[in-house]
This record gives C-alpha cells, structure tokens and sequence, in this order.
C-alpha cells in the first residue's frame, strides 16, 4: 500500500475546496460506489460552458477525497471540455494504464498508484463522474 497512500494524497484528502450543498444548483448529481458506499455529490453553476459555481460533499476514503479535493480545487473556471477530458483521462490511467491528466487537474498524478487497485478505482472516479453527471443535469434542464 506504499504507493497507494503517500503525504500529498492525505494533503489533498484533508483539504477539499467547496464543501457543502448550493442553495439552487443549476446541475446536480450524486454517484455512490457500489463497492465501498463511497459518495460524492456535485452541486454546480454554469455560464455558458464554464462552471462558475460549485458545491460539493464527499463521503469517501482518502483516495475519493483526494481525486475530490483536485477536483473542486479547479472545477470553477474550467471549461466543461476540460472536466470530461480530466474524467476519461483519469478513467484510462486507471484502467487503461494511460498518461496521468494534465492541465488544470494535472495533480490528478498523485492517484497513479491506484491503477494497481481496481476495486478503488470507482471511488477515485467518483467526483468527476457526478460533475459530468451534474453537468449534463444543467444541460438538461437548460434545453427544457
């Protein structure tokens, strides 16, 4: 488990940015693993394709706190293209045995470890998954 937990993935677990609900999200979403209970739910704002908003809670191991924490540190600002481009890199350096993202979520790297642990891997997904999730809610009810 050396490699698995290191100082910065307990840095960044002990240091999630945006905690709590937002009072009328215009896109919400909740994702739980179904092999830990891991939850993480993603509140956000857009302007255009540009998240200017963000709320979020996490109940997870430190690994879903850490993926979180990269997350919410960088979510506002971010363009949507950049949140599903951070998401399926993350998936593919996980499961594929793919490059660590770059760009804003570039920290992402500290989770390379977990590549060797598939059943820790949903929960490393969890927050970006809901922000994609909460992302096309947003769309969703926009287009509506």
């Amino acid at each position: 488990m050396h490699d698995l937990y290191h100082p910065r993935i307990f840095e960044l677990a002990g240091d999630i940015a945006h905690v709590g609900r937002l009072s009328a999200p215009h896109g919400t979403s909740t994702k739980v693993s179904k092999i830990c209970g891991s939850t993480v739910t993603v509140d956000l704002m857009l302007e255009g394709d540009v998240v200017t908003g963000l709320g979020i809670e996490v109940e997870a191991c430190a690994l879903g706190q850490a993926s979180a924490s990269v997350f919410a540190g960088h979510a506002i600002g971010a363009r949507v293209d950049e949140i599903v481009a951070a998401r399926d890199a993350l998936r593919a350096m996980l499961k594929e045995n793919g490059p660590p993202p770059t760009g804003r979520f570039w920290e992402l790297r500290h989770l390379e470890g977990v590549r060797d642990y598939p059943p820790r891997h949903t929960s490393t997904l969890l927050a970006f998954e809901a922000a994609v999730a909460a992302i096309e809610d947003a769309r969703a009810k926009r287009a509506a």
